[in-house]
């Protein structure tokens, strides 16, 4: 706290020439909220309080460490000099090697944003305003704010951004005009969600007011497309925030417009313009840009009733899951391009798996449960979440991958030029996207519809859900992922009917992932249990969830039992790289094997026909993790892995030829 405030202290002095008080809308103002087209309603961040041993470190972590740290090294590295410099109140020249350093600054304050709506921290919330000043400082007299662009059009930060005249929006392809843009839109949704303040959704609007003068159909406007998607979402959001239909409108051209070689010159498979969205089935090219397209297509489909987009978001998904995930939910194959590879094209060694991927595909899967209530959603979100999501973050909260690999040789450089994690990047996009989505994740554990309850992630939690016709308070108490025991009390504001949906994880119900992709060696018989106070229930299970509509009274009591145990997981003998091996997960977790762990006989650890494991929580290693055991190795969470140093490290381990054999 102390580093904070003398941070935002030296902030001060930055802008303290150009600053003006933030002010917060009066209760007179008149604010807009359109629709968001979803049937099912995830319950804000505000109303869920973590009091988790497992997430709630990690999200303490990101708010108490990792902000600062990232504000320091943004700090270091010029990103706030350039807004100065841009805005005259500084000289020199662009700091910083990349075109989209600006969206550093969004990402941080969007995660500091949703900290503060978790936990309000008027420190914070001060530093915040001093960092929208030296935002608006940057922001050109007609809404346009790209610094890099502003400071010197001919010289861009990259060379591979290429400029002929110098002029705004000549190089769309990699330029990132468009999606610094987006980024700026979707952090000040949220910091306007979190403080009622316009001083930042106002240089988001009067940028979003350029893009509507400048791009589209008619006289002088620009027929073109972002060659980086996500200004499509970040408009849609803006929309969300202020009824103005012409966000939306312009979020729906960028995308109608997309793949059509008589509307503009495509940038390719890379970039996902190759075809017409709606005629893609195929998860292609750079996969953050991926995701964010498909997430935005998800919201046509929901706003719009738009069949022709669900039928594409519906096909790319399932492409993705049965061919291209990987088993910890991570996508992308190919540090070439950072991109999907071909249908089962899953290396591990080279894997790429980028954490902004796995944070991407979190947002698409999360809209798309929204849109249908379907439990698969939510199995890959536990998956992605548990696995190939916080693996980004070093238990310290300072280092990062960037690439999440799935087996390591101690030599191959997969991190941006090192073998463990690092404690920044040129491009630090990962480590900021982290920032902005982990303090978010509460939002993710329930949902409402009408008068149901979904409860879709187990995390120790008290929560206020105001459903059609009921207030509702619950609480859960749950050591979960380390064990399968969960107690949801229930408390609603008086007895009434409503449901509560309860969602029984894929990997209880036999499933690794949605699909065919991996399956695991063995089923386990022992079967999910629900109880309602102390009683057991029979049946009731629907699509995923167990189901129970009933007059709830105050302090009902919930229990469910999801027996976990070691499992050997074999992929389709499609994925080259994984023939004749397996992998070992215990509930969600998925594990790995590190070198440290196993001195002197690493090389030659091989899963054996009919083994016993034991499972073992190990409180003083690395944050306190259940490590899996026998005489042949140890495992621990694929997570945790690189926080030791250099070393070698696998997640699909070699099995003897009977073993392979089985199912």
């Amino acid at each position: 706290m102390k580093k904070l405030i003398w941070m935002a202290a030296s902030v001060l002095v930055m802008v303290a020439s150009c600053k003006k008080e933030a002010e917060k809308p009066s209760d007179a103002e008149d604010t807009i909220y359109a629709e968001s087209g979803y049937p099912i309603e995830p319950v804000n961040i505000q109303n869920v309080k973590i009091k988790d041993e497992f997430w709630l470190p990690i999200i303490q972590r990101v708010q108490e460490k990792t902000i600062e740290y990232a504000l320091e090294k943004c700090r270091e590295e010029g990103r706030f000099d350039n807004f100065l410099i841009a805005g005259g109140k500084m000289e020199g020249g662009t700091k910083g090697v990349m075109p989209f350093d600006d969206t550093d600054v969004y990402k941080i304050i969007e995660g500091a944003s949703n900290s503060l709506i978790s936990a309000p921290n008027p420190t914070l919330e001060k530093l915040l305003d001093s960092l929208v000043t030296i935002i608006e400082v940057g922001q050109e007299a007609d809404g346009y704010l790209t610094t890099w662009r502003t400071i010197n059009p001919a010289k861009p930060p990259a060379s591979w951004v290429k400029v002929d005249k110098g002029e705004r929006w000549e190089s769309l392809e990699a330029s990132h005009e468009l999606y610094n843009a987006g980024h700026l839109y979707e952090a000040a949704a949220v910091h306007y969600k979190a403080t009622g303040k316009r001083n930042f959704l106002d240089i988001a609007i009067k940028n979003a007011d350029l893009m509507v003068e400048t791009f589209g159909e008619g006289k002088g406007k620009i027929a073109a497309v972002p060659g980086h998607q996500i200004i499509e979402t970040g408009l849609i959001q803006l929309y969300q925030a202020t009824g103005k239909k012409e966000y939306f409108d312009l979020a729906k051209y960028f995308l109608d417009h997309r793949g059509k070689p008589e509307h503009h010159e495509l940038f390719g498979a890379y970039s996902q313009d190759y075809l017409p969205v709606v005629d893609q089935d195929e998860v292609v090219g750079h996969a953050v840009r991926a995701v964010y397209m498909y997430a935005a297509m998800t919201d046509i489909a929901a706003i719009e009733k738009d069949s022709a987009y669900l039928k594409a978001v519906n096909a790319l998904w399932n492409n993705m899951v049965n061919k291209k995930m990987y088993i910890t939910g991570g996508i992308g194959a190919k540090h070439d391009g950072e991109a999907f590879g071909e249908n089962y094209e899953l290396p591990n060694l080279t894997a790429y798996n980028e954490t902004c991927a796995s944070i991407g595909d979190v947002y698409w899967n999360h809209r798309l449960h929204n849109l249908t209530g379907d439990v698969k959603y939510f199995d890959v979100i536990e998956r992605t979440l548990y696995n190939g999501l916080i693996s980004g973050l070093s238990l310290d909260g300072q280092q990062f991958f960037y690439p999440n690999a799935l087996e390591s040789d101690g030599v191959y450089k997969f991190n941006q030029g090192a073998c463990t994690r690092k404690d920044w990047f040129d491009c630090s996009c990962c480590p900021t996207n982290v920032i902005r989505f982990i303090p978010a994740m509460p939002g993710l554990i329930y949902s409402k519809d009408d008068n149901t309850l979904f409860v879709n992630l187990y995390s120790a939690n008290t929560a206020k859900v105001e459903l059609n016709d009921h207030k509702v308070e619950v609480e859960q108490e749950t050591s979960y992922p380390w064990n399968g025991k969960v107690k949801l009390t229930v408390k609603p504001e008086k007895a009434g009917e409503f449901t509560i949906k309860l969602r029984i994880p894929g990997w209880a119900r036999n499933e690794v992932l949605p699909g065919d992709l991996y399956h695991y060696a063995s089923k386990d018989e022992a079967g999910n249990k629900i109880f309602l106070n102390g009683e057991k229930l029979e049946g009731g299970v629907d699509k995923g969830y167990f189901t129970v509509t009933r007059i709830w009274e105050p302090g009902d009591e919930v229990e469910l039992e999801f027996p976990m145990s070691v499992r050997k997981v074999i992929a389709d003998p499609k994925v080259e790289e994984d023939k004749g091996k397996m992998s070992l997960e215990y509930g969600p977790i998925v594990y790995a094997v590190e070198e440290i762990d196993n001195k002197g006989q690493f090389d030659d650890i091989q899963l054996t026909a009919n083994e016993e494991f034991k499972v073992e929580m190990q409180p003083d290693l690395l944050g306190g993790v259940n490590t899996i055991s026998n005489d042949n190795l140890t495992a621990i969470p694929y997570y945790a892995w690189s926080n030791r140093g250099v070393g070698k490290m696998k997640v699909w381990l070699p099995v003897k030829e009977a073993e392979e054999k089985t199912e």
